[in-house]
C-alpha cells in the first residue's frame, strides 16, 4: 500500500514525519493521514514530491507489487508511459481504485459475454 511504502522509504532515509513533510511541501497532518490509511487516494501532485524527497520514482510509491529485479536495477523499460500517464489521470479526476477495479471488472465481464 502506498502508506507503508512512504513510510518504509522515509524510514530508510531517516526522516520523521515532519522533516518529509517540510522538504516536501506536504502538510504533516496529511502525510501522516497518507501512512496511516486515513487518506488512501494521495495525488499524484503529492506523491510527486514526496518521491522527489525520498529520491525514488513515483511509480515505486504507486505500484501494488513488490518492485522486481529490472526496477531495482533502474530499468523501467518495462512501464509503458501510456499507463501512467492513464493512471496519473485517473488520480488526478478523483478516480478511486475501487471505481478503476470495478470498471475493470465490468470490462472482464462483458468480454466474457462476447466470447
Amino acid at each position: 500500500m502506498i502508506g507503508d511504502r512512504i513510510r518504509q522509504y522515509r524510514l530508510q532515509k531517516n526522516l520523521s514525519l515532519s522533516e518529509l513533510a517540510e522538504r516536501a511541501g506536504v502538510a504533516k497532518s496529511y502525510l501522516s493521514a497518507i501512512e496511516r490509511y486515513i487518506q488512501v487516494n494521495p495525488s499524484i501532485h503529492v506523491l510527486e514530491r514526496l518521491a522527489g524527497v525520498l529520491n525514488v520514482p513515483v511509480h515505486v510509491l504507486i505500484e501494488e507489487e513488490e518492485p522486481s529485479s529490472a526496477t531495482a536495477t533502474g530499468d523501467d523499460d518495462h512501464f509503458d508511459p501510456d499507463w501512467l500517464n492513464i493512471v496519473r489521470e485517473a488520480m488526478n479526476s478523483g478516480v478511486s481504485k475501487e471505481e478503476f477495479r470495478q470498471f475493470l471488472e465490468f470490462q472482464k465481464w462483458r468480454r466474457q459475454g462476447q466470447d
